[in-house]
């Protein structure tokens, strides 16, 4: 059978990302940036080597563009903070459950940035579950263009982030050959086989009940289909 015109364009979305995300961890972005190994220096570096991070544009851990203005990583510290400061920022969505640490608190309030909570346990053992209205409203947020440029993240950045992307891109209509490939790709070397399974069988219609549609991302795919959840 033939495919359709929306068909190949959604193949074609999926592998300019997975392309991207392959040859590089790092953002589709103007920025330039080395990739030293700086969590071994963390413990190393007192008070007085502080200065060294000021004006250095370091990523954090796993960090990547998910969609336009739409960035994931891992948790970001204070020697990430002067990169941040360039992607222009309007909120942080964070999964972590614990209560977010001063300085981090800090650098929002002095860049006016929007901060976002919905805190989630990982899905390690077998009784415990992501809960899908958490995952929901943090779509509706993700969705919500008004937040944007947003970065997502939760501790490593690997499997509660991957579960939300892995949501995404069911509401972007992506295959699960490529949701998992992506998903994989940012979990290794520990895939959780209950987090695919979560993605897998994730409800995408009770976000499109959240989502302010008059807000939404110009994003071709997603607004082929904002009409029609369920097409």
């Amino acid at each position: 059978m033939a495919e359709s015109a929306i068909d190949i364009d959604i193949k074609a979305q999926e592998q300019a990302i997975l392309s991207a995300t392959r040859a590089t961890a790092r953002p589709q972005h103007s920025i330039t940036v080395s990739n030293p190994p700086w969590s071994a220096l963390d413990d190393l570096l007192g008070d007085e080597e502080e200065e060294v991070f000021e004006e250095a544009l370091i990523p954090p851990e796993n960090f990547n563009m998910v969609s336009e203005y739409i960035y994931r990583s891992s948790f970001p510290k204070k020697k990430h903070f002067t990169f941040l400061k360039k992607l222009g920022l309007k909120s942080v969505l964070t999964l972590i459950l614990e209560e977010y640490p001063a300085q981090n608190m800090k650098f929002l309030e002095e860049n006016n940035i929007k901060f976002l909570q919905f805190g989630i346990a990982g899905n390690k053992e077998p009784f415990v579950q992501i809960p899908e209205e958490k995952i929901s409203a943090a779509l509706a947020a993700m969705l919500d263009r008004r937040n944007h440029p947003m970065l997502i993240h939760c501790n490593k950045g690997k499997h509660r982030t991957g579960c939300l992307i892995g949501c995404l891109r069911k509401l972007q209509h992506w295959s699960y050959t490529s949701i998992f490939d992506e998903y994989r790709r940012f979990s290794h070397p520990k895939s959780r086989s209950m987090d695919q399974q979560f993605i897998e069988l994730f409800d995408t219609r009770q976000v499109w009940e959240l989502i302010d549609k008059e807000h939404m991302p110009n994003w071709p795919i997603l607004g082929k289909f904002s009409a029609n959840p369920a097409g």
